[in-house]
Formats: C-alpha cells, sequence, structure tokens
C-alpha cells in the first residue's frame, strides 16, 4: 500500500506499468525519486527504450494511490499531489481545423498556464511537430519554465540530446 507523506517528494521503490508487464515477457521494476531539489526528470534515450512507459508508470503509481488503490511497486511514498496534466503522443484535429502542432501547443500552453508546484507533469517529445531548431527551442523554453518558473514535478522525455545541458544551468534538473 503507498504511503501519503507531507514532505514535499514522490518516492517510488520497484515500481511497475501493469499495462505494459501483462503484455511483456519480462519487465525490471523502476526507482523514480521527485523532490523540491530534485524536480525535473530529463528522460533521453532511443525510440522503444522505455522513456513513455517510465513516464506513464510513476503517473499510474500516483493516481493509483490517490483513488486508494494498491500500487505496483515495492514501496511508494507520495506527497502532496495536485492533479497530473499530460503532452503525451501525436495527435490533430484537422476536422476542427487544428493541426498536429497547434494541438501540441494549445496542451503544452493548458499546462504552462494551469500546473501548480504541486502538480505532476508529463511531457513526451514535445517540440516534434515543427521543424529541428523550432521544436528544440519550444522543448527547452518549456522544460525551463517548468523548473525554474512552475517548479513542478516533471517528466520531460525528450530526443533533444542538446537540452541535457540544462542540468548546470538548473540545479533542480
Amino acid at each position: 500500500a503507498p504511503v501519503f507523506v507531507n514532505d514535499d517528494r514522490i518516492s517510488i521503490q520497484g515500481g511497475r506499468h501493469l499495462v505494459v508487464e501483462s503484455q511483456v515477457e519480462s519487465f525490471i521494476a523502476n526507482d523514480c525519486e521527485l523532490s523540491r531539489s530534485r524536480q525535473l526528470l530529463l528522460i533521453t534515450g532511443p525510440n522503444m527504450g522505455g522513456k513513455s512507459t517510465y513516464m506513464r508508470q510513476v503517473a499510474q503509481i500516483v493516481l493509483l494511490a490517490h483513488t486508494g488503490s494498491f500500487v505496483p511497486a515495492a514501496h511508494a511514498e507520495i506527497g502532496r499531489i495536485d492533479q497530473i496534466m499530460t503532452r503525451i503522443g501525436a495527435s490533430d484535429d484537422l476536422a476542427g481545423g487544428r493541426s498536429t502542432f497547434m494541438v501540441e501547443m494549445t496542451e503544452a500552453a493548458a499546462i504552462l498556464n494551469n500546473a501548480s508546484s504541486s502538480s505532476l507533469v508529463l511531457i513526451d517529445e514535445i517540440g516534434r511537430g515543427t521543424s529541428t531548431f523550432d521544436g528544440l527551442a519550444l522543448a527547452y523554453a518549456i522544460a525551463r519554465h517548468l523548473a525554474e518558473a512552475t517548479r513542478c514535478y516533471a517528466l520531460f522525455a525528450t530526443h533533444y540530446f542538446e537540452l541535457t545541458h540544462l542540468n548546470a544551468e538548473l540545479p533542480n534538473l
């Protein structure tokens, strides 16, 4: 069973993703440590490397804990979380006149305008709906804003390896 704590943190040991685990032969459990000094995890790696699964499993564990359920983890301590916000996957609304890029930016704007320091935010591959340099600039600005201004708990998956330099500038990344 998860433990709710008054500290500002999410601590998961041996976390698993229930759906993915049921579909594969072998699933390797993962840990996640988020705190005020470690608020944004920048997650890089190859396609099919598990970035999205890792992020979704953390959100799944936090959500299940808040519903009063047992969680798929060896141990989970969850601090105050007011909402889970995500920008995951490429989708469009062409019938409504909105491109993939417009949907991506609308969802990103909603996160940037509404997330609080107690929110858990998942951003998966932001900026892929436009040119490489524009996408990199958007991803950089969004990651920086989440780490510096919003100061929420964030899992930020990206193919833009250049973003890894942010850890030298932002102590909570």
